[in-house]
């Protein structure tokens, strides 16, 4: 057994394939950008068979960068955006319509009408989630009312509806499987995560003929094997996990009270809450962090729609950077007597306000204000965000403490300014690991696991190594001030008040 695991990160704007040796370490890495479509405000498409060819030649690059072939595969793990809903024909294997993607907001009067009907405790008893165009349920419904047809083929069991990391084994089997894991059907709006199955009364709500629907399997499991002809070779996939919940695996964080955060477009942060399945009182969420063996784990979630993307607003929008890795420095030469704040309400606010029709601002500009005070507020939404996250944690469940250690991972970690305000924000450690690849970590680490090649849980968390801690540096006083300033331009922006 030559003991390499194929890692694939199909991820919002571009899908990375990555190959680990039976050590854990990368040796192999490919990257490709695909087509972002914005097709009406707030709408937000990908091209699905796009999404399947990126996967393809990263693979192929990613393994002839580790001088291997995709015979030397042991076994492969995925990982993949959530709550990205894709529709296809079982027979033929081809998207009847582009996939809506999570940021997109075109259900938002649905899901109000939705509200209006008394519905939202219900679904939220059930799936953990609120009643907003992010999950995957709408979305659904959306499509099957807008395709002429397309409701009568589904309940013929001629369509096929999963999340992409559905698509992508549909596609990797030649059809043979169609499946999904926990975590990613916990993210659909119609998968009871008490009992751990899809539920008839949400299905009948909206609409969804069942036979449409996957198989839901552990986060380590055997979802079939590649095709040879599509594939290039017959690997088995043993691990699946949406993209945030394979963060919490890659970061460890496998004891009740741990949390991680990724910051990539967005900012996703999950406080592990072992088999207490806490309802939120605080507008967060419910979810299953992973299913193992057959039990399942759950999380608190906060999720924020903008993190990153709001560096890329800097870079492709205002034109204040030429990339990203610049806003360090600018932020760093801002002037520190001014106090400019931005709301990256672009798509909406997500937790724990949850307004689906906010808009993004700037506030407290002056004649001075330029682009080092616009980078400053950028990094500094993330931290304030995070902030708002974790206080709602701490009144939701008692395991969230004070001194709640944040492991974090994704793009902007690698930032030591946004570090370091982050953990004067939250005034809370901030661990940042050596590896910080943690999402397709994860997925690697259920792949590999399930083959035998890797070690368990107890093996796999001692192997989690700390770059760097950051210690909280800012006085009280401050903090308090910068706080109570964030909180009043976010009141500014809200649409509705929860």
């Amino acid at each position: 057994m030559s003991g390499y695991i194929l890692a694939i990160d199909q991820g919002t704007t571009s899908t990375r394939s990555m190959v680990f040796d039976q050590d854990m370490r990368i040796v192999g890495v490919a990257q490709q950008e695909f087509t972002q479509f914005f097709p009406n405000s707030g709408w937000v498409e990908h091209d699905a068979e796009e999404i399947w060819q990126s996967v393809l030649s990263t693979s192929r690059m990613a393994v002839a960068k580790a001088g291997i072939t995709l015979r030397d595969i042991t076994a492969i793990g995925i990982t993949n955006q959530r709550e990205t809903s894709v529709v296809w024909d079982r027979r033929t294997g081809e998207p009847l319509h582009r996939a809506i993607v999570w940021q997109d907001r075109r259900t938002a009067r649905f899901c109000e009408e939705l509200k209006a009907r008394g519905l939202e405790p219900k679904f939220t008893e059930k799936t953990g989630l609120l009643l907003d165009p992010y999950f995957s349920g709408t979305k659904l419904a959306w499509v099957l009312n807008q395709v002429e047809g397309l409701r009568a083929r589904a309940e013929k069991g001629e369509i096929c509806f999963g999340t992409v990391d559905s698509w992508l084994i549909f596609k990797m089997t030649a059809g043979r499987v169609h499946a999904t894991d926990a975590t990613n059907a916990s993210r659909t709006l119609i998968y009871d995560i008490g009992e751990n199955r899809f539920d008839d009364e949400l299905l009948e709500i909206l609409q969804i003929p069942r036979a449409m629907l996957p198989e839901v399997k552990d986060c380590a499991d055997d979802f079939g094997v590649t095709d040879q002809e599509v594939f290039g070779a017959e690997i088995p996939i043993l691990g699946v996990a949406g993209d945030q919940q394979a963060a919490v695996i890659g970061n460890a964080c496998f004891e009740p009270g741990m949390m991680k955060s990724t910051y990539g477009t967005g900012c996703f942060a999950l406080l592990n809450t072992g088999s207490d399945r806490v309802a939120s009182s605080n507008r967060l969420l419910t979810t299953i962090a992973y299913r193992l063996g057959g039990e399942t784990t759950y999380a608190l979630e906060g999720s924020i729609f903008i993190a990153g993307a709001a560096v890329q607003w800097l870079r492709d929008s205002l034109g204040f950077i030429g990339s990203s890795a610049e806003t360090d420095g600018l932020a760093a030469k801002a002037d520190p007597h001014q106090r400019v704040y931005l709301v990256p309400a672009f798509t909406g606010l997500g937790a724990p306000y949850w307004d689906a029709e906010a808009r993004g601002a700037m506030f407290g500009m002056t004649r001075n204000t330029g682009p080092a005070e616009f980078a400053r507020a950028v990094l500094e939404s993330v931290a304030y965000q995070t902030h708002d996250l974790l206080e709602a944690m701490k009144k939701d469940w008692h395991g969230a403490s004070d001194r709640t250690v944040l492991r974090v991972d994704g793009g902007m970690v690698a930032s030591d300014w946004t570090m370091q305000r982050l953990a004067d924000i939250l005034a809370a450690p901030v661990d940042r690991p050596q590896i910080l690849e943690t999402t397709v970590l994860g997925a690697a680490w259920l792949a590999g696991s399930r083959a035998g090649i890797w070690p368990d849980r107890q093996g796999f968390a001692e192997h989690w190594k700390r770059d760097r801690r950051f210690e909280p540096d800012m006085a009280d006083d401050e903090r308090r001030t910068a706080i109570a300033g964030w909180r009043d331009c976010v009141a500014r922006c809200l649409t509705k008040h929860s």
